[in-house]
């Protein structure tokens, strides 16, 4: 108990810490980029100001000298929490982690259309992974108190707790969007972390709200139609910026421009739509308020939902490195605006901030995977029920959208591409990590190929084997044969011209899943496994030890998820 306290309290503590300075860090230069405004006249003209292409493009160029101090060949975000915590024996690249946070922190400082919650997300389950790192295993009769998974989940929470200071919602979405599973082992000290973190933020910090709503929503029923048709737009809207991100990220990985090329590129394109609707830049908290409060009309609406999905995209796939959270959350908002003014326009009474609030949460919940955490932030944001309920009902809607048509979340997707398919759930993530030379044996029968048949019989019978492998000088596999095969054939006859020329085999570099897939096809003892560089042959695999490292597999699965 007392390892799980000092665990819970300790990451929250330093969590909180680090992601309130990086907030205030963001509204000091923010504040500060605007003053140039006043003092740079000679970059005004009438349509715009030049200033914020000046931070962009000072931004990207502080990207390259972060990513050559990190040693960062791509940024690490969200997506690497989740395989963190789904791989029982992966840590996450603490350097790397480190090296992404303060690239984050560069380019939303300098203006770029990308969120800060995602940063902060990876960075609380960066200090988790370090601090498990640093202490060790923790471990009663011989298991592990605490794993990895729960350090970075405590990490998770802790920095979605001080980020909307919402605990609840850090708790469910550590559990919701991460871990993917529940178990008591883990909800306690992510619990301590979330609502420690929620403590020292408030306490040395503030508790000023993210986010302010004057009205009320008293009755729902009406809007429910309402709702349920505006769930099914956000839907498609959510996804339109999930293919927007991945169709830019394709373009970018096609290019052949350097990362500081693409970085410049996304800083003088984001600038020059900055010119004429600023309100593009940053990660659009302060645009949410206004929309939640109906500043915006209706035609600059439309245009903003278009904008926000391009510059983030660009922005995101093109190296200036940010989250995708805060910015869904704006289009979103924006979004249920923009539907609001048009029921208003065919005789539809609304619910002042009803839409924004909903579409806040149906595209964010839609995109990031997470739509009971989302829920339970507006929840805690607004300390309205109907509200919640409200965007509980779009936000449903919506993930079913998307989840039908889409099939995935943004982040489940980029690891789908990286060849992670959480599917599976995490047993079949390890089964896919785990090599099968693990479990290889050298228990088998090898003849030269020039030897009779006579000779391999005597040689697997010797062996108490019913099959055997004819292999050269160098170790080359050539073939495979059986003691049935050989029945009927003349016993001084050559075992080469008898042998099976193309047996199912497994690639060295094969993993327990593949080599579960191929077994199920598969009649025989032993399946031999072979370098496909030199190809060699390494060694064989029966069923039984197929069968043996899943059920182990398992196991630990299991005792992870249900202790």
């Amino acid at each position: 108990m007392l390892v799980t306290l000092i665990t819970g309290t300790g990451i929250g503590l330093v969590v909180s810490l680090v992601a309130s300075l990086f907030v205030a860090g963001l509204y000091f230069l923010t504040d500060q980029r605007n003053r140039m405004d006043g003092f740079l006249t000679f970059l005004e003209f009438s349509d715009g100001s030049l200033v914020p292409m000046i931070w962009l493009i000072g931004a990207a160029l502080l990207l390259w000298c972060v990513r050559r101090l990190f040693g960062i060949e791509r940024w690490h975000g969200p997506a690497d929490s989740i395989f963190g915590a789904h791989h029982l024996d992966n840590e996450i690249d603490v350097k790397g982690g480190v090296g992404s946070t303060v690239g984050a922190f560069v380019s939303i400082a300098g203006g770029a259309s990308v969120g800060q919650y995602g940063p902060l997300v990876h960075f609380g389950a960066t200090i988790g992974t370090f601090l498990r790192q640093l202490i060790g295993k923790f471990q009663a009769d011989g298991k592990e108190i605490i794993g990895t998974d729960v350090f970075i989940g405590c990490g998770v929470a802790a920095a979605i707790a001080a980020g909307f200071q919402a605990p609840i919602a850090g708790i469910v979405f550590a559990h919701e969007a991460v871990l993917r599973h529940f178990s008591f082992r883990a909800l306690t000290p992510i619990a301590i972390a979330s609502i420690t973190s929620v403590w020292f933020s408030t306490a040395v910090f503030g508790d000023e709200p993210l986010f302010t709503l004057d009205a009320v929503a008293s009755d729902l029923l009406p809007m429910v139609p309402v709702l349920l048709v505006s769930g099914l737009l956000f839907g498609l809207i959510a996804m339109m910026f999930m293919l927007a991100l991945l169709k830019f990220s394709s373009i970018a990985a096609r290019s052949k421009l350097p990362p500081i090329g693409l970085a410049l590129v996304a800083a003088v394109a984001c600038g020059v739509v900055a010119i004429f609707v600023p309100e593009i830049l940053g990660s659009g908290v302060d645009e949410i308020n206004i929309i939640f409060d109906g500043g915006y009309t209706l035609g600059f609406l439309i245009l903003l939902v278009i904008l926000k999905i391009l510059a983030t995209s660009f922005c995101v796939s093109l190296g200036l490195f940010g989250g995708v959270f805060s910015p869904a959350a704006m289009i979103g908002a924006a979004s249920g605006g923009l539907l609001g003014k048009l029921f208003a326009v065919f005789g539809f009474v609304t619910v002042p901030h009803l839409l924004p609030v909903a579409g806040f949460a149906a595209v964010t919940a839609a995109v990031v995977g997470a739509p009971i955490s989302v829920v339970l932030i507006v929840f805690e944001l607004t300390q309205s029920y109907e509200f919640a309920v409200a965007a509980m009902l779009a936000a449903v809607i919506a993930t079913f959208l998307t989840s039908l048509v889409f099939g995935h979340s943004f982040f489940d997707e980029q690891l789908a591409r990286r060849g992670v398919d959480l599917s599976r759930g995490r047993s079949g993530i390890e089964l896919q990590a785990q090599p099968i030379v693990k479990v290889i044996n050298q228990d088998f029968v090898s003849i030269n190929p020039q030897a009779s048949v006579e000779d391999a019989i005597e040689a697997s019978i010797a062996k108490k084997c019913s099959e055997g492998y004819c292999v050269g000088k160098d170790k080359t596999f050539i073939g495979k044969y059986t003691i049935t095969m050989l029945l009927n054939v003349p016993r001084k006859a050559s075992i080469k011209k008898h042998m099976m020329c193309d047996p199912i085999y497994l690639s060295h570099d094969a993993t327990l899943l593949q080599a579960m897939e191929i077994a199920s096809n598969f009649v025989g003892e032993t399946i031999p496994i072979v370098n496909n560089e030199n190809k060699q042959l390494v060694g064989v695999v029966s069923e039984g030890d197929i069968f043996n490292a899943y059920l182990v597999t398992q196991s630990r699965v299991h005792d992870l998820e249900h202790d």
